[in-house]
């Protein structure tokens, strides 16, 4: 997760279709945010939106709808993966992102429910769990530049170094409730870095 929107409202510009999608998905975050997966409702939604219910029930069917839709907006909008030239800047730099996300008022409530929507809703986990399989494949790429740069043993599972460095934070905000810092980002790095050195996220070593 890396440089979003704060909001889905800011859906690329065109026509009165996109403009409705625009305002539907941007109502569902307000309502997310508001509410919690569980008080969001269709009604609700097209009312903030200022949209007929009979067009947001055709589009999207049901609230997993609106938030899958609202998941894959959200992927769009994220920007590229670093390129600092070094792994521990990419790193740093995706880690710094995640956390800025995670702690923004509006974009990490968000998550924070989609989240929790996604323990009860097979439909909400997939919307989630394709935003992040995106995002990682994304940030994934810094390590195969490191590789190739020779920072990292070769084989090297990039997607897997990804979850390590967001993994810490994750924790602390979903599980531990404790503050998501710059010092555990930071820290969440080193000891990233340091295990993927030693080959701790080598899957496959290339034929000698």
């Amino acid at each position: 997760m890396d440089q979003l929107s704060r909001s889905a409202g800011t859906v690329r510009p065109g026509g009165r279709t996109a403009r409705v999608r625009a305002a539907v998905l941007e109502a569902t975050q307000d309502e997310l945010v508001e509410r919690g997966f569980h008080g969001l409702t269709m009604d609700q939604v097209a009312a903030r939106a200022g949209v007929g219910k009979t067009t947001v029930y055709r589009r999207w069917g049901s609230t997993p709808g609106l938030v899958a839709d609202l998941m894959n907006e959200l992927a769009n909008q994220s920007s590229d993966h670093a390129d600092t030239g070094s792994v521990e800047g990419d790193l740093r730099a995706n880690a710094l992102a995640v956390l800025d996300a995670l702690n923004d008022g509006r974009l990490g409530v968000t998550f924070q429910a989609v989240i929790a929507a996604a323990t009860s809703d097979e439909q909400a986990a997939q919307a989630l769990r394709a935003f992040y399989l995106r995002r990682i494949e994304e940030w994934a790429k810094v390590v195969d530049l490191a590789v190739r740069r020779g920072e990292l043993p070769e084989g090297t599972d990039g997607g897997e170094v990804i979850r390590a460095v967001s993994a810490p934070l994750y924790y602390r905000l979903v599980v531990t409730r404790e503050p998501v810092t710059r010092v555990v980002a930071e820290q969440a790095v080193a000891r990233t870095l340091a295990a993927a050195r030693a080959g701790a996220f080598v899957v496959e070593v290339p034929p000698g």
